[in-house]
């Protein structure tokens, strides 16, 4: 545990990016924390047992007058660039109401992030003035407030990160206007994270303005560049005069369509730097935070590891945008997925899942499998020369024609890693869930990282190869698992 205030906690912006991680983070430290949701039927079975959901709007001054009840500390991470109209009056009208709310409701301290930069008066953009503006509003509420101002956070799904991961992975070659030049002081999301959790600590009495960032000043530019070696893409960036902040900003509408509306808004807010000029953070919180390189390397760590723990078949409704391809958009990855329900027990249905490869077959297409094999052969690659060290038992580890067992929980989970020459990286995984009565479900996923254009180039050329490949392979498995389990009821009988 760290820092604690013992009295209760509001957070807004639960589900967003920033404030999903926040209350995690808060939970996690034992916090009493209440989250306040427009929407509170989907945010009550993600959050813990023990903090409390309200309905509620920022808009809404009786509904903020209600959350508020009873409340020592309250986060602010609410606004509006996503939404229709003009985002300004949206976040003027909502930290207005909440100003005045927390006060009649007796709150001690209330703690905002913002954002970073500085410019004659009137000359920053409207994104970064409103952004200012909400901090002003809470500051003159008379409670105390720390407002946190963050340039750049590197973080797998932020904004700022997002686009330029969409920018790198689709040009290999990107004429770029004046902003991409600009300094930035990008910050983790990570030690974002931290700033927020210390600013709960109850030695934050005063209202103050806190700008953090990481120890690096470095340009848009330097970032994608960075992105690109730590991804091993080679990419040029050609600066130009004449691409305006407008011009540039509907430019991105059309590599980026994803994040276009809000994307845009961002970018006309970079017509200057975003860098720290006021060091108490340094002075006054325990954060020491981390280097870009380590931010995105992290970044792209932790993407891994939310992959390799993620339930696929409880997931996809939020993995990402479907194409029509039938693939599911999620992060840089793309994502196949497919189920089938089988009349057997998870330990027979597994029998024929961790019995794959080598002599054994792959349960349909045999001779495109070994076609693929082939062809890895021609380029360098394993092929399906290797087979597997034992015809019934896996371990992690082992190698597996051209895959490697990254993780293997009988009679649950099998993930394989490629290690066949592809333009990125490639997993098949295998889950089997225990439906009761006698019936199991086969959930399997095909993942792939494609490696720029090349990458997404191999994945779109194959995939209607894989469809029917990976299908008429999870209907060879379930008829092996079914077969496998009548035979034994024969034999118990």
């Amino acid at each position: 545990m760290r820092w604690m205030s013992s009295g209760l906690i509001l957070l807004t912006g639960a589900s967003g990016y920033v404030g999903g991680r926040l209350r995690r983070a808060l939970e996690q430290d034992g916090y009493p924390l209440r989250c306040l949701s427009r929407h509170p039927g989907y945010l009550i079975p993600r959050v813990a047992p023990t903090t409390e959901v309200v309905a509620g709007d920022v808009g809404d001054r009786e509904s903020l007058d209600r959350a508020l009840q009873g409340v020592e500390t309250a986060y602010y991470l609410v606004h509006s660039m996503g939404s229709s109209g003009d985002f300004r009056d949206h976040d003027r009208v909502g930290a207005a109401n909440f100003a005045a709310a927390a006060r009649a409701a007796g709150v001690r301290k209330m703690v905002y992030l913002g954002g970073l930069g500085e410019g004659p008066e009137g000359d920053l953009s409207p994104h970064l003035q409103s952004r200012q503006e909400v901090g002003r509003i809470l500051r003159e509420s008379g409670v105390p407030t720390i407002e946190l101002r963050a340039s750049i956070i590197i973080g797998s799904g932020s904004l700022s990160f997002e686009m330029i991961r969409s920018l790198v992975e689709k040009l290999p070659v990107m004429v770029t206007p004046r902003w991409v030049r600009l300094e930035a002081q990008p910050i983790a999301v990570e030690d974002i994270l931290a700033y927020l959790v210390e600013a709960a600590d109850a030695r934050f009495r005063t209202t103050e303005i806190y700008e953090i960032g990481g120890p690096d000043r470095v340009s848009y530019g330097e970032l994608m560049l960075e992105y690109a070696r730590q991804k091993g893409l080679r990419r040029w960036i050609i600066p130009v005069p004449v691409l305006s902040l407008r011009l540039s900003s509907l430019w991105l509408g059309l590599v980026t369509p994803v994040y276009a509306r809000i994307g845009r808004k961002l970018i006309e807010s970079l017509g200057h730097a975003t860098v720290v000029n006021d060091s108490k953070a340094l002075r006054d919180f325990r954060v020491r935070p981390r280097g870009y390189r380590q931010a995105i390397q992290r970044a792209l760590i932790n993407e891994d590891r939310r992959f390799a723990e993620t339930r696929w078949s409880d997931a996809m409704s939020s993995a990402g945008v479907r194409s029509r391809f039938g693939a599911v958009k999620y992060g840089s990855r793309l994502v196949d997925y497919r189920s089938i329900v089988v009349s057997a027990s998870p330990e027979k249905a597994f029998q024929p899942i961790v019995r794959i490869g080598g002599a054994n077959g792959w349960y349909a297409a045999d001779g495109l499998w070994a076609l693929r094999g082939f062809l890895d052969l021609l380029v360098g690659g394993a092929g399906l020369r290797r087979g597997r060290r034992h015809p019934v038992e896996l371990l992690a580890g082992d190698s597996l024609d051209f895959w490697r067992v990254e993780s293997v929980e009988p009679p649950r989970l099998l993930r394989l890693h490629a290690e066949m020459k592809v333009p990125g990286r490639a997993w098949l995984q295998f889950e089997v869930e225990d439906l009761g009565d006698g019936r199991s479900a086969i959930h399997q996923t095909a993942l792939f990282d494609p490696l720029g254009l090349t990458g997404l180039a191999y994945w779109y050329a194959l995939y209607p190869t894989h469809r029917f490949v990976f299908q008429r392979m999870l209907e060879g498995i379930a008829a092996r698992a079914e077969d496998l389990d009548n035979r034994g009821a024969k034999l118990s009988d």
